[in-house]
């Protein structure tokens, strides 16, 4: 029978959330009346004891509908701050309204407000605590999982490794199944041909089948589902989508008819408002930030060598529309009239001395903060390229138009990944396919700040040691 673990996890889940959530509730009561006069007076302990069941109660729905119990093995919980933020903002909102509606609760806007604060970081924290714990535990060979793949073909392999590489699942695949006219190139054996399936679970222990047939022999799935309708193990289908590697699938059903949605632009409705408001107000506090150094840029571009102290060139954004991006000139004014256009590298001898060193701390890219305000870039997202190389680019790979279904920005996934400038063009579009995928406000707020912590553009230099695209590193 499959292991119900999963069940016991949330148990755990829930009795450590209530119980950091009952801490801050308290917490949030003396830092507000033990560290800050209130003209009127200390509310009794006795209505904030009084109070803690109700927002306990609160606290478990507003964590459940939120999505923080939707444990599962293949959801990697330590990245769930978006959740946590949701769950605590939810259990603020019915708090407050509960508190208004219940005169004996006592009331304190400045209490309330450090109790949110430090509910999202002690639930954050917690979880990490618990979910290292789980990790630990199945490392030892607890709470763990056996899985069989059906299909030894290159999907297949992908999830043997994917699975070996993600110790944190608890999952061990054993071995594969399929035909026996299909070659098995890999270092797990073959346990049996697929009519055997039934009978290779039950002999070894299996509780987890991942269904890796390429897109071919999609014909055997009937077949495969009337085999393990006998059998109680969690199902998983692989899709055999190899081109769409940076593409996350998501399914919609509509009256018992499935549908799964391969390409869709994350940047819509609210997440386009977040997005454009995270812009406008980090942009503006970098931009005052950064205005003396700037200051002290344009005098020195001016007299280090004749010409404008911008540089304007034509790059594609969203939706492959041309703007002019902004750059501190750092090269000759008449550098591309003698060698044409040329895509920029660590060694450009073009660049003036003033503009090598600029180029080395991506200095010269400081005036596209006026493009962000300007609404022709984003803080994060791909780096934008000029049509030239588009069109080229697009030759090459296919997807390479994908990049432009979101803004261009000054950094991305790709850059504090290591792959920036004069790299692997393919490896570039994979990182920049998982950002467009995967995006989140949380996601751009990791990518800005590992774009600080390795420096401005002496860290994002290519490194001997490059992360992996959509497993983030660090």
């Amino acid at each position: 029978m499959y292991r119900r673990h999963g069940d016991k996890l949330v148990l755990v889940f829930l009795a450590a959330d209530m119980v950091v959530t009952a801490a801050t509730w308290l917490t949030a009561y003396l830092l507000r009346f033990a560290l800050l006069p209130s003209p009127d007076g200390v509310p009794d302990v006795e209505l904030v004891l009084r109070g803690l069941p109700v927002v306990l109660l609160l606290a478990a729905i507003a964590y459940r509908f939120a999505g923080l119990y939707e444990v599962h093995r293949l959801r990697p919980l330590p990245r769930e701050l978006g959740v946590v933020c949701r769950a605590a903002g939810l259990l603020f909102l019915l708090v407050i309204a509960v508190t208004f509606y219940r005169r004996d609760l006592y009331e304190s806007r400045l209490a309330l407000g450090t109790f949110l604060t430090l509910n999202v970081a002690a639930l954050a924290f917690a979880r990490r605590l618990v979910w290292r714990a789980v990790s630990h535990l199945r490392g030892r060979g607890l709470n763990y999982g056996r899985a069989v793949i059906v299909g030894s073909g290159r999907t297949g392999r992908r999830v043997a490794r994917t699975i070996e590489e993600n110790k944190w699942t608890g999952l061990e695949a054993v071995g594969f199944v399929d035909s026996p006219e299909v070659p098995t190139r890999t270092t797990l054996p073959r346990l049996g041909g697929t009519d055997e399936l039934p009978r290779v679970i039950a002999e070894h222990d299996i509780d987890h089948v991942f269904l890796a047939l390429p897109l071919a022999r999609y014909e055997e799935l009937p077949r495969l589902q009337r085999l393990l309708g006998s059998t109680l193990v969690e199902v998983q289908l692989v899709p055999d989508v190899p081109n769409l590697a940076g593409m996350n699938l998501r399914t919609l059903e509509i009256d018992d008819m499935a549908f799964v949605g391969v390409r869709q632009n994350p940047h819509h409705g609210w997440a386009r408002a977040a997005k454009r408001s995270m812009d406008l107000v980090l942009a503006s506090v970098a931009l005052l930030a950064a205005a003396p150094l700037m200051l002290s840029l344009a005098v020195a571009v001016k007299l280090g060598s004749p010409g404008p102290i911008l540089f304007r060139q034509k790059r594609l954004g969203l939706g492959g529309r041309p703007f002019n991006m902004l750059k501190f000139r750092t090269m000759p004014v008449d550098a591309e009239s003698r060698s044409g256009p040329v895509w920029a590298s660590r060694g450009d001898r073009r660049a003036t001395p003033l503009g090598r060193w600029m180029r080395r701390w991506s200095l010269d890219e400081l005036p596209q903060l006026l493009n962000v305000l300007a609404g022709h870039m984003s803080l994060v997202g791909p780096r934008p390229e000029r049509g030239v190389f588009v069109e080229r680019f697009q030759r090459e790979l296919p997807d390479y138009a994908q990049r432009h279904a979101v803004q261009a920005g000054m950094t991305g996934w790709a850059q504090v990944q290591g792959w920036r400038g004069d790299t692997s063009l393919r490896h570039r579009l994979r990182c920049d396919l998982y950002y467009i995928s995967h995006w989140s406000i949380w996601l751009d707020l990791e990518i800005l700040a590992r774009t600080l912590w390795h420096g401005v553009g002496h860290g994002l230099r290519v490194r001997s040691a490059r992360g992996a695209c959509g497993k983030p590193q660090g």
